[in-house]
Parts: C-alpha cells; structure tokens; sequence
C-alpha cells in the first residue's frame, strides 16, 4: 500500500505541474496555433492577421499584445 501511496503522489505532482506549465501558456499567444489565433482575436476585438502583426512587433506576452493592439481585454 506505501507503494501506491507514493504512486499518488507522484500523478498529483505531475498534475500539478501540468497546470503551472498551462498557466504561463495562458499568458502567451502562440500565433502557430489557429485556435488560438482565433481565441486571441476574438478577445481582444481585432483580426487574426492583427494579433500576428502585434505578435511580431512585441512578442508573445498576451499582456504586451493587448497594450499593442490599444484593446481593454481583461488578460
């Protein structure tokens, strides 16, 4: 039973991990990604090809994008 203890553990670290990781993904816009060229777009109010565009310009940070683009999103 410590066996399986252990074994828990080990899958509520990696789950943990698994959200961490996804928690800096929120904050970043991968523009190779179409659904979230699409998800992106939609919430900050301007085209795909606009957050491409502001992407290349500022990076990836959300935030910075946003600030880019002139958009009152809630990041």
């Amino acid at each position: 039973m410590a066996d399986e203890t252990k074994a828990g553990d080990s899958k509520a670290g990696e789950i943990k991990r698994t959200w961490e990781s996804q928690g800096a993904d929120r904050a970043r816009i991968n523009v190779n990604e179409e659904y979230e060229l699409k998800d992106w777009s939609a919430k900050l109010g301007v085209t795909s090809w606009e957050v491409k565009a502001a992407v290349r310009k500022v990076g990836p940070d959300a935030k910075d994008v946003a600030r880019a683009l002139g958009s009152n999103a809630r990041i």
